[in-house]
């Protein structure tokens, strides 16, 4: 075999090599960078979002038979599995050098060095406004080391190895081009990965292998992290937004989602090619961007995560105990935020693209959608991977968690959190799934119930019992106006409700003790649908006491003020809240649907 110091070629194989070996160099890292990160927000993470890019390459890449080829591979691995701003940056770089390199057998340094300059110029222009000092500034660098040294290296490993300097040179001056790093002490996260992808390199051409990892810790504690003083979080740019578009028709017009997508966040980089796009953006208005994005292509992938929560996770607790609920409660925005209640969304599928219930789709879309859709949407719970992420997240910040789910009869939802609470890496967490029995506004009471007791200094004990005593006490009333919408998501079947359409049913909903749903009345009408939900609380009352009550609906319309006004008077004080059902919600209960939610003493 060839030594490796006299390395003039990389084929297919060694290409895949090289960046395997880089992949697991910059896994081996993920900690360190992690701790580092302060930009563009400080929220602990390039590290695991890089690792995961990596993973993906390695799980994904293939060696194929010419470096063209296998780069082809390696991209597209790299393009599924990019998360983060460096990430994405890294997946752009590596689609540069597959669309630069040329297709032959196998390619000398001085065509690597040259493919190398022109991808660099990739990583560029996928950035909205891109800023030195940065994983793009130690890239170009690089590039431009390489053309330096590719005249006097003699061979592969002469020329990474004298590169290598150049970048860690171009690493160490980042501080001085960026403030946030010169206030934090220290040099960008991204682009020290991206450094020692480049080592993981090097080792390979030096040695001829690879060095395969053993399983790395996933978490580190806060205290750990590099905290820049300076840093805010910013209240416009809530949640960092990621989603892969594919077009199978029209080629997808690059320069016209980036200037569209650019006017609804910050942060923007778009990596890929006219077929298939993956792009961040840090953004308010995750529901917004996918319903424009439906009309480019096939969404494939779409991920909105929950910046403000990961910042107050890491710097900012109120409490030891996390609260995690999925997103078939209801409960309003300002209160989540203001006891910092974690999210897991379910999934709504619609035409064949994944939505992420009250964070990539809302109520507010999905109504424009429902019924001009010629498949009806379906739900489907969080995967065990996603609640395996969560919790390994909360772990990371929390002594202990209480997670709160929607009736197992109604969803798999609490079997799959409570699959993924066993992880290996959450022996050492204090966590209680608990099925709530319930759904919507009901199930939404119970995670209130469960916040105002931390706040109120219960422990994690107390809380869990304090939950388990509301559940009991805990009804939901639903007056559904039609039955189509129940017949369509398949919660009815067709003979039921073509029976109850020649009658003009309008069924009274309900959960009993066991959490399935039943009809408790069936009315003729509107009038008296909501009669009878009104003798039904009156029944409560004559017993029970009710302490705490919320009124949900899906585009309810002058209903909603009725039933506000009526119960305000009837119970003797207005609702905790009123709000929109979920949209997975109302895929089943229908536009129109009203309903009252109560606690009693």
């Amino acid at each position: 075999m060839e030594e490796q110091d006299q390395i003039l070629k990389l084929d297919g194989e060694r290409i895949y090599q090289a960046f395997l070996s880089g992949a697991y160099e910059v896994i081996k890292e993920k900690i360190e960078l992690n701790r580092i990160n302060v930009f563009p927000i400080a929220d602990g993470d390039t590290g695991s979002n890089l690792a995961f890019t990596m993973r993906s390459i390695i799980e994904n890449a293939q060696s194929m038979d010419s470096p063209k080829k296998t780069l082809a591979s390696i991209a597209d691995a790299a393009l599924m599995g990019a998360r983060g701003n460096s990430g994405i940056i890294f997946a752009q770089f590596v689609n540069g050098v597959f669309m630069e390199i040329s297709d032959n057998e196998s390619v000398g340094v001085t065509d690597f060095a040259q493919t190398i300059k022109k991808a660099s110029t990739y990583a560029y222009k996928a950035i909205s406004n891109p800023v030195e000092g940065t994983m793009i500034t130690v890239i170009e660098d690089w590039a431009d080391s390489l053309i330096n040294e590719k005249d006097k290296a003699k061979n592969f490993l002469d020329l990474i190895s004298q590169s290598l300097s150049a970048a860690w040179k171009s690493l160490n001056e980042t501080p001085e081009k960026l403030q946030a790093l010169k206030d934090a002490n220290v040099v960008d996260s991204g682009a020290k990965g991206f450094v020692h992808f480049i080592e993981g390199m090097l080792h390979y051409l030096e040695t001829g292998e690879i060095e395969n990892l053993s399983k790395q810790v996933e978490s580190f504690k806060p205290n750990e992290l590099v905290m820049n003083v300076h840093e805010n979080f910013d209240e416009n740019y809530r949640y960092c937004v990621e989603g892969i578009i594919q077009s199978e028709d029209e080629a997808l017009n690059l320069e016209q989602i980036k200037a569209e997508l650019g006017q609804m966040g910050d942060s923007l980089i778009i990596a890929g090619n006219q077929s298939k796009i993956r792009l961040h953006i840090h953004s308010n208005n995750p529901e917004e961007l996918f319903f424009k994005l439906k009309d480019y292509g096939k969404i494939v992938f779409q991920k909105a995560d929950d910046m403000k929560r990961q910042y107050e996770s890491i710097y900012d607790r109120k409490n030891k105990v996390a609260i995690l609920t999925d997103s078939i409660a209801d409960l309003p925005q300002e209160f989540m935020d203001q006891h910092q209640v974690h999210l897991l969304p379910l999934n709504i599928l619609i035409e064949d693209s994944n939505y992420l219930d009250k964070v990539t789709i809302t109520a507010q879309y999905f109504y424009k959608l429902m019924d001009r859709l010629d498949t009806y949407p379906s739900s489907a719970q969080p995967t065990k991977r996603e609640a395996e992420k969560i919790l390994l997240e909360l772990a990371s910040h929390y002594d202990s968690i209480i997670v709160i789910t929607v009736s197992s009869k109604m969803s798999g939802t609490y079997e799959t959190i409570l699959r993924a609470s066993k992880h290996e890496d959450l022996a050492n967490t204090d966590i209680k799934v608990i099925d709530s029995k319930l759904n919507s506004g009901a199930e939404g009471l119970v995670v209130k119930k469960a916040a105002e007791a931390l706040a109120a200094g219960h422990d994690f004990k107390e809380t869990v019992k304090i939950i388990e005593d509301t559940i009991k006490k805990t009804h939901i009333f639903v007056s559904v106006p039609t039955l189509k919408y129940m017949l369509r998501s398949g919660r009815i079947g067709r003979a039921q409700a073509f029976a109850a359409n020649i009658v003009n049913l309008k069924p009274v909903v309900s959960i009993d003790e066991a959490g399935d749903g039943i009809v408790i009345g069936k009315t003729f009408s509107q009038k008296g649908n909501t009669k009878k939900i009104q003798e039904l609380v009156k029944e409560i009352m004559k017993n029970h006491r009710i302490t705490n009550y919320a009124i949900v609906h899906a585009n309810g319309g002058q209903r909603v003020k009725e039933f506000e006004e009526y119960y305000t008077q009837l119970i003797g004080k207005a609702p905790d809240y009123t709000m929109e059902i979920s949209a997975i919600v109302a895929m089943s209960a229908g536009i129109g649907a009203v309903a009252i939610a109560l606690t009693t003493e």
